[in-house]
């Protein structure tokens, strides 16, 4: 489709964009400004009529947005972010740069501008940050007929409509009900005879890694947020949840790499920046390697006599570190799924205990029979295969505790995958390695 444009945009024939565009999918004509220069990006956004123009801006990423927001007139940008849903500018709003946010609060509607602010004082990763407060509301008394008038006259203006909340004379929230149950049930019914009073809800301070799993439990396609007076207050839907997903995934995945999770997209973040993310790490990981090194020094005299020792120390931190990444990050995985809980760590144990057996007793077998291959001694095949299996035991041990270690004490799991690990079983295996080598070879 980007060909199909290039040819308007070299000559801008409005009219010829606008034919285009007419005919696609707003999600596509999104991806298809992320292929485009920012001057050409803004010409094809403003070639979008308006009822267009904000759905098609809340698809865009942050740097699109911006780079839109820059170049279009401040009547538009009034227009675009009083259209957007609210969750939608809360977001588009916190991802700016205070240069370009001051310009867009400054042509917002004032009413609009107090809500955004609203919103923003709720915890970062928060249900209350990433809710909408664009949902149907009904009450108890109300007629199904009612119901649908009313649904017909506040719809249009609502993220969803497929699910509608009970709220009390007090906005307490106080039942649910779908738009399958409005449309089978009799027009003359009540609500509150047809709605489902058992309502599972979200709390404005809840961690949204919590709705994250709420949703996956439950299968919903929104959730209602309430306040510590059991006040409705919004709605969490499935797409800002999926969202919330895909950021504490990245987050998980930068912690596990031994980075300090970055906000913005890696093309928008400065080279300083990027480099504080990973420097505290690396830092610390040459500090444990230090460490390393200074047994490798306590036994220097033993390799001395028997160089042949370090050349299987690389297969053995390798090993180590592989068997205590697996283990770490299926325990990390299971417990953001909340398939792992803290009460299950001693089946965890006895699980890893008996897989580092067989795993290390196979590994034992191979490595014995390619070093006696090699033409080394049978003393050494023994200290090094003995070794092996026990640093496969003590990496599955502290890669599969460690996690729980964290949890215990409100640590991001994610973090033991990698820098605390690796210092753990490297220090740990050299020991055991050398130890070995003194009892079996007598260095």
């Amino acid at each position: 489709m980007s060909d199909n444009m290039q040819k308007p945009l070299n000559e801008y024939s409005r009219s010829a964009l606008e034919q285009i565009l007419e005919n696609m999918n707003n999600a596509d004509i999104a991806a298809e400004l992320a292929k485009l220069d920012e001057k050409e990006a803004v010409k094809v956004f403003r070639a979008l009529p308006k009822d267009r123009a904000a759905d098609v801006f809340s698809y865009l990423s942050s740097d699109i947005q911006q780079d839109v927001i820059e170049g279009i007139a401040d009547r538009e940008i009034g227009g675009i972010i009083d259209e957007l849903f609210l969750d939608d500018a809360v977001d588009f709003v916190e991802d700016m740069p205070e240069d370009v946010l001051e310009r867009v609060l400054a042509n917002i509607k004032p009413e609009r501008r107090e809500m955004i602010h609203q919103f923003m004082q709720y915890p970062e990763d928060s249900a209350g940050s990433i809710m909408t407060v664009e949902f149907v509301e009904l009450t108890d008394r109300m007629t199904v007929a009612d119901a649908f008038a009313h649904i017909q006259e506040v719809g249009p203006d609502k993220e969803t409509i497929y699910t509608c909340y009970v709220i009390d004379i007090e906005r307490r929230l106080t039942g649910m009900v779908s738009a399958r149950t409005l449309l089978l049930a009799d027009p003359a019914d009540t609500i509150g005879n047809i709605m489902e009073p058992n309502v599972i809800r979200a709390h404005v301070d809840d961690d949204r890694e919590a709705l994250v799993n709420g949703f996956r439990k439950y299968g919903f396609i929104a959730m209602p947020v309430v306040d510590n007076e059991e006040h409705l207050v919004g709605i969490v839907t499935f797409d800002d949840v999926f969202e919330a997903q895909e950021e504490e995934a990245t987050e998980d995945f930068e912690k596990m790499a031994a980075m300090s999770p970055s906000e913005e997209p890696y093309l928008r973040t400065g080279v300083m920046q990027l480099t504080k993310n990973r420097i505290f790490w690396l830092l610390l990981l040459m500090v444990s390697a230090a460490f390393t090194g200074g047994v490798v020094e306590k036994y220097e005299a033993g390799l001395a006599m028997l160089p042949a020792l370090v050349t299987f120390i690389p297969m053995l931190m390798n090993t180590g570190g592989n068997a205590g990444s697996q283990s770490a990050t299926l325990i990390i995985r299971g417990m953001a799924l909340e398939e792992i809980k803290l009460s299950d760590a001693f089946k965890i144990f006895c699980m890893e205990m008996l897989i580092s057996t067989i795993v290390g007793g196979a590994l034992f077998v191979v490595t014995y029979v390619c070093i006696l291959v090699r033409g080394e001694g049978s003393k050494l095949a023994l200290t090094v295969c003995l070794a092996l299996y026990a640093t496969v035991f003590m990496s599955n041990f502290i890669g599969g505790l460690l996690p729980f270690a964290a949890k215990s004490v409100k640590i991001d799991p994610a973090v033991m995958a990698s820098p605390v690990l690796t210092t753990i079983v490297d220090a740990a295996a050299l020991i055991v390695y050398f130890r070995l080598a003194a009892g079996i070879l007598h260095i």
